[in-house]
């Protein structure tokens, strides 16, 4: 024991005290089978700027985009539509990988 200290013992059955919980064990912990279509791509035809266009986006993504909506008070195709504005203004001409990082953005500014 160090500095004269003595250890405090264990509560009775537990072996070792548990090591924080991390990031990633914490997302695991969170995800299980029931949250499969989570990670489903699934595609959808929106109207952006008089055209049609599908964008396949996994499920989470599209429940993020939904909620962007809501919030701004406008349609999903709207929305889209003025991300995908942005998105050509930085030159970034993968709309799909654009949504998926707007989406990132807005959940780690906590909306």
């Amino acid at each position: 024991m160090m500095g004269g200290m003595t250890a405090k013992p264990l509560p009775v059955g537990l072996k070792s005290i548990p090591a924080p919980e991390r990031p990633l064990e914490k997302l695991f912990a969170y995800c299980n089978t029931d949250q499969v279509r989570e990670f489903t791509p699934e595609k959808r035809s929106l109207r952006l700027s008089g055209h049609s266009t599908t964008i396949r986006l996994e499920r989470a993504f599209w429940t993020v985009l939904e909620e962007m909506a809501r919030e701004e008070g406008t349609p999903l195709p709207a929305l889209v539509s003025r991300i995908a504005d942005h998105c050509l203004t930085t030159n970034d001409k993968n709309l799909a990988s654009c949504l998926r990082v707007v989406c990132l953005k807005y959940i780690n500014i906590g909306n």
